[in-house]
């Protein structure tokens, strides 16, 4: 999705600083501090403040177009946030496949809630194999 449609489908003014803030999130696997974005958009000679580059990010944040990290003593880091996507589970004997929604919230969630950290970065390769209950009662009728 182009970023000035993204903007505008959100509400939000395109402005060639937040089209810039946007592209740095999106181009980058990791999450970055604001300071890291500002330095980015020196680079690329875009005239903006780092106070802007703050509140942008607050409105993304607030638009849920991206999420941040809080890493204590008043740091963030913000990534964009990607659509939420299915992982396959295939059966291993008739390879059946059925989608699933990605577990990773869910694992974020569990990890804050037992260790109190935060993932700021994450990777999470799914390939699910299993039986399906229609092999597995296949299976059990053929052993009676």
């Amino acid at each position: 999705m182009e970023i000035d449609h993204c903007l505008r489908q959100h509400g939000i003014k395109v402005t060639k600083a937040r089209i810039n803030i946007l592209d740095i999130l999106r181009k980058n696997d990791r999450a970055l501090s604001a300071e890291f974005i500002f330095d980015e958009c020196k680079q690329r000679e875009i005239n903006i403040d780092l106070s802007t580059v703050y509140r942008s990010l607050e409105l993304f944040e607030k638009k849920d177009i991206i999420r941040k990290f809080d890493l204590g003593c008043g740091k963030y880091n913000y990534v964009i946030k990607q659509e939420d996507h299915k992982h396959i589970l295939q059966c291993k004997v008739c390879h059946k496949k059925v989608e699933i929604d990605c577990p990773m919230q869910q694992i974020r969630e569990m990890i804050k809630n037992t260790t109190g950290f935060t993932a700021v970065d994450e990777e999470l390769n799914i390939n699910l194999e299993g039986i399906c209950n229609e092999c597995k009662k296949k299976k059990h009728e053929s052993k009676e």
